[in-house]
């Protein structure tokens, strides 16, 4: 049985990580790159998002029964599939596994630029995701 709960409070997470970094949005790229501060605020907030994002996917993969996801990537592509998100925003967001690995495992390779990028240019995702599991929780309250 999918439990709301769980998901409620990851969702709560990419809220609350995603507001911290759109906080961030009001800085010149100088202003950031200035200040290690906001990267390592900004790169914590961003591996929290998306491993919220993860668990949110793994979660539903398994209690629905919709198979068993070997990598990152294949939960973004199975929610795609089962129409859990939509299937071109599946598409569109699958990258971001591989971003989780490299958060995680080469962390010592991310840029502070490409930190910055990301949180003025790809932060719409995480509200798109999560627009997408709140309407699939809501048909399945129905």
């Amino acid at each position: 049985m999918v439990s709301f709960e769980f998901i409620e409070d990851r969702l709560a997470q990419i809220r609350t990580s995603s507001a911290r970094l759109k906080k961030m949005q009001i800085l010149t790229r100088e202003q950031f790159l200035s200040n290690p501060d906001y990267y390592a605020i900004a790169e914590h907030h961003l591996r929290r998002s998306l491993e919220s994002m993860f668990d949110i996917g793994r979660h539903l993969i398994a209690k629905k029964g919709l198979g068993k996801p070997e990598k990152y990537s294949h939960i973004i592509e199975l929610l795609g599939q089962h129409s859990i998100i939509n299937p071109a925003f599946s598409n569109h967001i699958k990258g971001m596994a591989g971003y989780r690995n490299r958060l995680v495992h080469e962390y010592a390779h991310i840029s502070s630029e490409e930190i910055y990028d990301i949180i003025n240019n790809r932060l719409e995702d995480f509200e798109q995701f999560s627009k997408y599991i709140v309407e699939f929780l809501e048909n399945e309250q129905s």
